[in-house]
């Protein structure tokens, strides 16, 4: 059974940064594209950030780009976001996800979604 538990989101003000981290068990991680979702109250659910199985290269969100970093670490099995410079519209639940395909800016490639903890920005 695929297991996705995310640590480290919160409060933060506006300007501020905050690193997610997202512990995958139950799947060969580095053989798994990995990302971040969000969605704040009200809106669906946005696609922020990717990274691929074998080169680790990074897709962002083209509102997230230059302020978010995704990484990982496969000896660790985790994932994480650095997000920088936050703004109070990114108050939303950040979701680990793991790909089942490779176009990773749709939902139909979301295979499993971890919990989601809340990030909360305020001005």
């Amino acid at each position: 059974q695929v297991q996705l538990v995310e640590s480290g989101g919160g409060l933060v003000q506006a300007g501020g940064s905050l690193r997610l981290a997202c512990v995958a068990s139950g799947l060969s991680f580095n053989t798994y594209a990995m990302g971040w979702w969000r969605q704040a109250a009200g809106k669906e659910r946005e696609f922020v950030a990717a990274i691929s199985r074998m080169n680790h290269t990074p897709y962002y969100g083209d509102s997230v780009k230059g302020r978010f970093t995704i990484s990982r670490d496969n000896a660790k099995n985790t994932l994480y976001l650095h997000m920088n410079n936050l703004i109070p519209e990114e108050t939303a639940v950040y979701f680990c996800v793991e790909y089942r395909g490779s176009y990773y800016y749709s939902l139909a490639m979301v295979g499993n979604w971890g919990q989601g903890p809340q990030v909360t920005v305020s001005t």
